[in-house]
């Protein structure tokens, strides 16, 4: 009885070695360069959801090894990925054969997160088409230009927050996230929703907009399985059933949306903020409006809005308070531009400011908020590399493309370490490799609210250095080094700068 027992272990662990052999020798047998470290079961994944590293700095690690590789290949527990590294495929993948790359491997479970499932960044086919027309026509524009004045009034509050603070000492020292959440959280209150977003109070108040989504995006090492589970194990997630949005806010974004719904119900002032957008929008396809999308929609909104423009803010910010020099000219710009409109600013004078627009390029080059995309393959395709590599890829094969290391490959860009905003000039941007530079991805599927992001960007950075000035914090740890656990980039231990009037 022992012997045969005996006899079936080794045989099961036989039959687990050929198996687990025939799994991670993938990418051997197609000829494609593939990561060293693999472990049995877990393949790349273990620094993952250990908190070793994060996902943007566990691909650039591969993406540097293999400096000479148009693609290599890992794996994700036992499945193969490609990482692409050639920004011609690039192209290919965003653009050119869109059509076999057009899914996004972040996938959430619609019964799970049905607010979640409504953002366009989860849907696909006609599903995502119809929701991204929404979205394109919310940010069109004359849509902007609307959503400039409620901006300009967050840009007032703002000043009068830091004054109040200055009011107390020369210097306010403070994180600069922190700070451009304040921002970006009132946008989303006044601009989408019209109501008082309470970010700018001089107390911690407990509806402010600040406090929405905070535990979606707090790192920590049970968030980081979560998130791994959620995002890139959505089979497993459909037992699990593990959702990608906190409870917590779900819950209080339902009860905020469904809050507004009912005050506008009998209330006939004029609104054109977001969500009246949305409201319009329901009621003119089917007479009556869908509460549970109009939820998914103000949720999108708060996500594309909030989070990583407080982000990029918050580099560009880390960026002016190293380099006084650029911040000087970059004041004098918006100093000038502003006089030019009658000592106020304005819609029109934003978009006149051209050298600011290179150092926020700057800084997403040096920074993206997001360090990555994943695409999976939804019509087969032969992919040839400018180094001779070929990989015919089959449907559902997961495909990365590493953002943060196309941005500081020197094969791209002269000294891509040094912070320079005139990479970005007329002059010199023709020079630039093609999509070697996404900061908001590329093609059809290229972030919608990327105009709104850069109006409240540009509009908070205009606000600030009209009337103050940046200096780096001994607080900020340096070298950055990012967190774990969260999928977006965020230094450890904050960016900090010492703020005073000019």
């Amino acid at each position: 009885m022992a012997c045969a027992c005996l006899s079936l272990v080794a045989g099961a662990l036989i039959l687990l070695i050929i198996y687990l052999r025939n799994k991670y020798t993938y990418w051997k047998r197609h000829g494609i360069p593939s990561a060293e470290g693999v472990i049995p079961l877990f393949g790349h994944l273990l620094p993952l959801v250990t908190n070793r590293l994060n996902y943007t700095d566990f691909i650039k690690n591969i993406y540097e090894t293999f400096k000479d590789s148009s693609m290599v290949g890992f794996y994700i527990l036992t499945s193969p990925v490609l990482l692409i590294r050639d920004p011609r495929l690039v192209k290919t993948i965003l653009q050119t054969n869109f059509s076999s790359f057009h899914k996004n491997t972040w996938e959430i479970v619609p019964s799970v997160d049905p607010l979640a499932a409504q953002n366009p960044f989860f849907s696909n086919g006609d599903d995502w088409a119809v929701k991204r027309k929404r979205l394109t026509h919310a940010f069109s524009s004359l849509r902007l230009k609307t959503m400039f004045v409620p901006i300009s009034g967050v840009c007032k509050k703002f000043q009068d927050f830091l004054d109040r603070r200055l009011k107390q000492s020369d210097k306010y020292e403070v994180e600069l996230e922190y700070l451009f959440k304040k921002f970006t959280g009132e946008v989303v209150a006044n601009a989408g929703f019209s109501i008082e977003g309470f970010c700018f109070e001089d107390e911690s108040h407990p509806m402010a907009f600040t406090e929405i989504g905070n535990d979606f995006f707090k790192p920590s090492i049970i968030n980081g399985l979560l998130l791994s589970v959620a995002f890139f194990l959505p089979k497993l997630n459909k037992i699990l059933k593990i959702k990608a949005i906190p409870p917590g806010m779900d819950n209080k974004f339902r009860n905020l949306i469904a809050a507004n719904l009912a005050a506008r119900e009998n209330d006939t002032t004029p609104r054109n903020d977001f969500l009246q957008l949305m409201i319009d929008l329901e009621k003119a396809q089917g007479g009556k409006v869908d509460k549970e999308a109009v939820t998914g929609h103000a949720l999108s909104f708060h996500f594309d809005t909030f989070e990583t423009s407080s982000i990029t803010l918050s580099f560009v910010g880390y960026q002016l308070a190293v380099h006084i020099n650029v911040q000087e000219r970059l004041r004098n710009e918006v100093q000038s531009t502003i006089a030019k409109h009658g000592g106020q600013l304005t819609f029109d004078g934003l978009k006149e400011m051209k050298y600011m627009d290179q150092v926020i390029m700057e800084s997403q080059r040096c920074n993206p908020a997001i360090g990555l995309l994943r695409k999976r393959c939804t019509k087969e395709l032969e992919l040839q590399g400018s180094d001779g590599l070929s990989y015919h890829v089959k449907p559902d094969r997961r495909i990365v493309l590493s953002i943060q290391s196309l941005h500081m490959d020197p094969d791209y860009w002269i000294d891509p370490h040094v912070f320079d905003p005139d990479r970005f000039s007329e002059e010199r941007k023709q020079d630039i490799e093609k999509m070697a530079f996404i900061p908001f991805g590329d093609g059809p599927r290229m972030c919608v609210g990327m105009r709104l992001a850069l109006l409240q960007i540009k509009c908070s950075l205009a606000t600030l250095l009209n009337n103050y000035k940046l200096e780096l914090s001994p607080k900020t740890q340096l070298p950055l080094q990012m967190l774990p656990a969260v999928l977006l980039t965020i230094p450890a231990g904050g960016l900090w700068a010492n703020i005073s009037k000019l």
